[in-house]
């Protein structure tokens, strides 16, 4: 576990790219944050993650395997991670940012910048008055 990379994943940099192709400008990784966030967009009070399907167990998606070996390990470790992914979007919501979760499937789809603006139009709206 030691070789997966928590920070500038494939899915994470195809995401960086379509925001600042879109005109966005944001920070990465702030740890003074809950959860140390992918992406932050502090002008619209946005955070983004970047969740990798299989880490996070994005439900019903095809890259969500589970391991065949130390089911109990892996059992435990995946709950972790869902417990604290919760906590962390808790903390980060009653902060009074805005959360997206981008999953790593969603970055594979041709149509998901699409998705990506139409989710962050209204929360601009909302920031610039």
């Amino acid at each position: 576990m030691r070789s997966v990379r928590r920070e500038n994943t494939t899915p994470e940099i195809k995401v960086r790219k379509a925001l600042h192709r879109l005109g966005y400008r944001f920070r990465l990784h702030d740890k003074s944050l809950p959860g140390s966030p992918d992406i932050v967009l502090k002008k619209f009070k946005t955070v983004i993650f970047v969740h990798g399907c299989f880490w996070h167990r994005h439900p019903m998606c095809k890259y969500t395997t589970f391991p065949k070996t130390r089911i109990e390990f892996w059992s435990k470790k995946f709950d972790a991670n869902i417990i604290r992914d919760n906590l962390n979007t808790g903390k980060l919501t009653n902060m009074g940012w805005n959360v997206l979760i981008i999953w790593e499937c969603q970055t594979k789809d041709p149509s998901f910048l699409d998705q990506l603006l139409l989710t962050l139009r209204p929360i601009e709206k909302t920031s610039n008055g």
